[in-house]
């Protein structure tokens, strides 16, 4: 983040580090050669002081070259060679302060029991041996006896408390022990258990320890007894514990164990010790004019200063007892080290010291704020407020209210000091909201800031006049330098895609550190980097900001505008639209939101903005037809490059109605009624000038082929065309706008006005299809080739239709190749119907000639199979039309020889007398038997019922006359007749007859019985009272085995009489049409005979 200081470049040499501490929060780097300041130089004596006066082993992870040291701290304090030569030996002549080991007796676990109870009453003399005894060899076995009474003046040694009848003592005490010589001295404590008062008898022993011991076992109680029996004229020796002190760290807390006199008892257990390794009286004037505490925490400015300045990485805490995460390198964690162990700084005085220096560093260097969490966590755990003078405490409460000053400041021009597009930007930010959080939830802030501030209030506060202020300035940079409504425009569309850049990164990024929903204390407690929880947000006041300013420069908007003008406007709504709908990732506010109404403030634009649209999108379609050359555009495409634009000009225009998504349900529809309008009217353009395209192409070239093909294209390209118009309604959503205006427009309209459209465009452009299919359908076939001409080919088999087939099929194959699937469906059906029309033409003439309908049914299955082409092509139902069904009966007659035609007539007459129902002429009852054995057929014609009375009496002469048809299939059979029965209209004949025929004779097609009833005239010419069929093939006993035995069991058939057509029929004039033939015109002859008998048909 930005400072108040001056950095080096990142990655830059760091020349020195002469940094003020002493002048508050300015930290300006002080070059080499310049005048050393007073503080500074002081500062610099202490350290030299502490690394000349340093004792104890060294820890492993520090720095035991004292050189190294030195060389380290001259450039942490930026000093050449001659000020440090000259600092050192101002050091050198100093006075040597006094040497002190700080030795805490804490407790001793496993000692040996040496009252007669099982226990004992343990203390411990402790002392400094001055010279230090040579270590026994480790194979002696001689201990030393009573070391400290011995080897160490009375005064000098100390001694802790009795603890009585205990095997555990707990003493926790401390003792301040002076030497001179950390190589020379050592370190010796004396365990021992004092001795009891004589008494006149000894006392039994006390075999059930007190509480909370154990029971001595036997091997104890043997000890206890044997010592009793020794004159006690001293305590009793526990055990002792010898240290050289060269050979202690700076700190040391650990567990030793008891060393015995002898061998007879080894275990003594332990002892847990404590060694601190200070100083007392050192000559420096820091350590003689300030306070131990005040003095560390200026070196540790000092050192942090210069570490960040030179690494540029975050730094720790100073005084470890074990490595922490974020300790500060090796050096500066030495030096650092041990001068708050010389000084015998408490934790707590140091923590305090880490943080006053880190929350000031903070605020002048940039160093990530983790390692302030460190040191509010150590003071909230340590804090007792007693401990601090009245000057610490002010010094403790102003660090607080400082840093949160300044924290809240960064958090209100976040948007600059954690930018996103640097690297670890939110991570800061919310390490910054952690420290603020956890330092206002302090007990020692709590206690020491008598106004504590809301904190939630004030970042609230601070974003949103953070927010104000990132507007206005964002505001002053885009404002136009030429104030006209074109450039004003192009400035908001500016300024408010700034706008919904920043709320989008709120809304991805930022607002998870400043809004959250609430959780119960224990959550907050488990995820303390959420406790923030403002009322407002980043982005809580753009809304407003924008409205007002966007309406102020909207004012002078009219329908005269430029187009420049216009398209400026549109850019500023879509950004409007996009910043409204963010509305939901809002916070919570009072009343709507201030843009509700924006697009109200567009009203006048919208005409334009639709033309704009049309003409756009017309005038590429345009272009793109003048530059098709109608080839398809890709190796699977059948449509060519104009049907791609064309969609791309659709694709705009409804883009155009999804980004306007105008809110007015009413106005919406009439931009809706308005685009389709233009889009149907572009369709229709289009094709008329892709015909128009195609025709000029086609004169250009006089290519036939070349014609043909472009002309498929044309027809690909107009129902590619269909395709995009009927997606029309699901691509702007009609339904969802017939939702919308559901309540002020009436579905109806919308059905008359859109779909009505819609659908006349569509119907148009199919009608173009089918023109143009049509041109393809009937192209001429060439000479040989055409279906006409088959009847004149010299061959009668299927060599006279092969140049036709394979005109058919290069000619398909060629449509089918250029045409898409769709198309080529059509015109195959087209194709099919032209040439089934140009069959029947060919069909028409009645000729006496079979040969020539012969070939024509030839070419028509031909053909039929070829257009089927086994599934792929035409399906049969669209074959087998009423056309084709028509022509393939008709051929399939005039191929017919005329006996086949004369059997025909009567299989058609068989099945008319099966589907009569009505009984207009009257009905003839008969039963009919067939023996096998005698390839007999007996008929008994039973009587005839409403006859038609013919003559002028009102009745009729019937008698019915019995033929077996057709003659050339029984020319041996003579006609039989019934008797006339006289005036009757219902007469009974009861008359049996007998045909002698075989049996194949029966099962020809057309074979029956002919019963025609006739009114007896004596005068003229009989007349007829009707006709009926009776098929032959079968009758009952033709398929039996065995000849039936009577008629008893034939049933009765009835059967309606019937009289010829008036109007003739058409296998009769195709037999009248054969001349030549005599058996044919004796039929026709026969029937037109018939049919003057009947006076219906005269």
């Amino acid at each position: 983040h930005d400072t108040h200081c001056s950095h080096p470049a990142r990655g830059g040499t760091v020349t020195v580090a002469r940094q003020g501490w002493a002048q508050g929060t300015n930290c300006s780097a002080v070059a080499v050669g310049s005048a050393l300041s007073p503080q500074l130089a002081l500062l610099y004596e202490e350290v030299l002081y502490t690394i000349r006066h340093r004792m104890g082993k060294p820890e492993p992870h520090h720095v035991a070259d004292a050189q190294e040291l030195y060389a380290y701290v001259q450039k942490a304090f930026g000093m050449d060679a001659e000020e440090h030569r000259v600092s050192m030996q101002r050091v050198k002549e100093l006075e040597s302060p006094i040497f002190c080991l700080k030795a805490t007796v804490k407790e001793a676990k496993g000692i040996l029991g040496k009252d007669v109870s099982g226990f004992s009453d343990p203390y411990c003399l402790l002392g400094i041996e001055a010279k230090s005894q040579e270590p026994a060899h480790p194979d002696s076995k001689k201990r030393l006896k009573a070391v400290v009474k011995d080897l160490i003046p009375e005064d000098q040694i100390h001694r802790t408390q009795v603890i009585s009848q205990t095997l555990n003592p707990v003493w926790d005490e401390t003792f301040i022990l002076e030497f001179e010589d950390t190589e020379t001295a050592s370190f010796h404590l004396d365990m021992c258990s004092l001795l009891a008062p004589r008494c006149s008898a000894l006392p039994t022993p006390r075999l059930v320890p007190a509480v909370g011991t154990s029971p001595p076992s036997l091997y104890l109680l043997f000890r206890i007894f044997k010592d009793a029996r020794k004159d006690k004229g001293q305590d009793d020796f526990l055990g002792n514990v010898v240290l050289r002190l060269k050979d202690l760290h700076c700190w040391d807390d650990q567990w030793y164990q008891l060393e015995p006199r002898t061998e007879t008892y080894p275990n003594r257990g332990q002892c847990h010790l404590q060694f601190l390794l200070t100083h007392k009286r050192r000559a420096t004037t820091s350590s003689r004019t300030q306070p131990s505490y005040t003095v560390h925490r200026h070196l540790l400015q000092q050192l942090v200063s210069y570490e960040i300045l030179q690494h540029q990485v975050p730094w720790g805490s100073t005084r470890c007892r074990a490595p922490h995460p974020l300790c500060s390198p090796r050096h500066a964690s030495t030096v650092l080290y041990l001068h708050a162990t010389q000084k015998d700084l408490s934790d707590f005085h140091q923590v305090m010291a880490q943080w006053l220096a880190y929350s000031k560093l903070y605020q002048s260097l940039e160093f990530n704020s983790n390692c302030l969490l460190h040191q509010i966590t150590s003071i909230e755990y340590q804090w007792v407020q007693e401990r601090l003078r009245p000057e610490q405490k002010a010094e403790l409460a102003e660090s607080f209210q400082s840093l949160l000053t300044y924290g809240v400041s960064l958090i209100r021009r976040y948007r600059i000091i954690f930018p996103l597009s640097v690297a670890r930007s939110t991570e800061r930010l919310q390490s910054l909201l952690r420290v603020l959080v956890q330092m206002c939830k302090m007990k020692a802030f709590r206690e020491l800031c008598t106004l504590s501030p809301d904190l939630p209030k004030m970042v609230s506060e601070a974003l949103k006049s953070g927010t104000t202020e990132w507007f206005h300035m964002k505001k002053q940079h885009l404002k136009p330098m030429v104030k006209s409504m074109e450039e004003n425009g192009k400035a908001l569309a500016k300024l408010l895609l700034e706008v919904i850049a920043d709320l989008q990164q709120c809304q991805k990024t930022w607002n998870k550190f400043f809004i959250r929903k609430p959780v119960p204390e224990p959550a907050l407690l488990a995820a303390p980097q959420k406790h923030l929880c403002p009322t407002a947000a980043p982005s809580s006041l753009y809304p407003c900001q924008v409205a007002e300013h966007v309406q102020e420069q909207l004012h002078e908007v009219d329908s005269s505008m430029s187009k420049p003008t216009a398209e400026s406007l549109f850019q500023l709504y879509l950004n409007l639209q996009e910043l409204y709908r963010m509305k939901d990732f809002l916070p919570e506010r009072d009343g709507p939101l201030a843009l509700s109404d924006f697009h109200q403030w567009f009203k006048e634009a919208v005409p334009q903005w639709l033309q704009k649209a049309y003409t756009i999108a017309l005038e590429r379609a345009q272009r793109a037809v003048q530059m098709d050359q109608l080839t398809p555009f890709g190796e699977h495409n059948k449509h060519s490059t104009s049907t791609v634009d064309l969609s791309t000009c659709y694709a705009q225009i409804v883009k155009t109605w999804q980004q306007l998504n105008w809110p007015d349900p009413e106005e919406a529809f009439m931009i809706m009624v308005k685009l389709v309008e233009d889009m149907c009217k572009i369709a229709l353009m289009y094709c008329r000038l892709i015909k128009t395209r195609a025709e000029a192409l086609s004169l250009s070239e006089q290519n036939e082929g070349e014609a043909a093909n472009r002309l498929c294209i044309v027809v690909n390209n107009i129902k590619q065309l269909r395709l995009l118009v009927l997606k029309l309604p699901s691509q702007l959503d009609w339904a969802q706008l017939e939702r919308r205006t559901g309540a002020v427009i009436d579905p109806q309209q919308i059905q008359h006005t859109l779909h009505h459209q819609l659908d006349s465009t569509v119907s148009c452009l199919d009608h173009e299809v089918q023109d143009v299919v049509q041109a393809l359908a009937t192209k001429p076939y060439p000479a040989g080739c055409a279906p006409h001409a088959l009847p004149n080919a010299p061959l009668l088999s299927l060599q006279s239709i092969i140049p036709l087939m394979k005109f058919l099929e290069s000619e398909l194959q060629y449509l089918n190749e250029h045409l898409v699937q769709e198309n080529f469906k059509s015109l195959l059906a087209l194709l099919w119907h032209h040439t089934l029309a140009v069959l029947t033409a060919a069909a028409g003439p009645q000729t006496s000639s079979t040969q020539r309908y012969k070939k024509l049914q030839c070419a028509l299955k031909s053909l039929e199979l070829c257009f089927h082409a086994e599934g792929c092509g035409l399906p049969l139902e669209t074959l087998h039309s009423a056309a084709f069904v028509s022509l393939e009966s008709h051929l399939a007659l005039c191929s017919s020889t005329s006996r086949k035609l004369i059997q025909k007539y009567f299989s058609n007459r068989i099945q008319e007398q099966l589907d009569a129902s009505s009984e207009k002429y009257g009905a003839v009852t008969i039963k009919a038997l067939y023996r096998p054995s005698e390839q007999k057929l007996r008929v008994e014609v039973l009587n005839a019922v409403n006859l038609i009375p013919l003559d002028s009496n009102g009745s009729s002469d019937p008698f019915v006359q019995l033929t077996l048809e057709p003659r050339h299939e029984f020319p041996e059979v003579v006609a039989r007749t019934t008797q006339c029965k006289r005036n009757e209209l219902h007469p009974l004949f009861d008359e049996a007859f007998d045909f002698l025929i075989p049996p194949e004779k029966c099962r020809q097609e057309g074979a029956c019985l002919l019963l025609t009833v006739f009114d007896y005239d004596t005068l003229g010419a009989n007349d007829l009272e009707g006709e009926a069929f009776f098929s032959l093939r079968h009758v009952p006993g033709l398929d039996a085995d065995e000849d039936q035995a009577d008629m008893g069991w034939v049933p009765q058939t009835r059967l309606s009489l019937t009289h010829p057509k008036p109007s003739g029929d058409e296998i009769l004039r195709l037999l009248e049409s054969r001349k030549g033939d005599k058996e044919a015109q004796a039929f026709v002859k026969l029937r037109k005979q018939r049919a003057k008998q009947s006076k219906e048909t005269a």
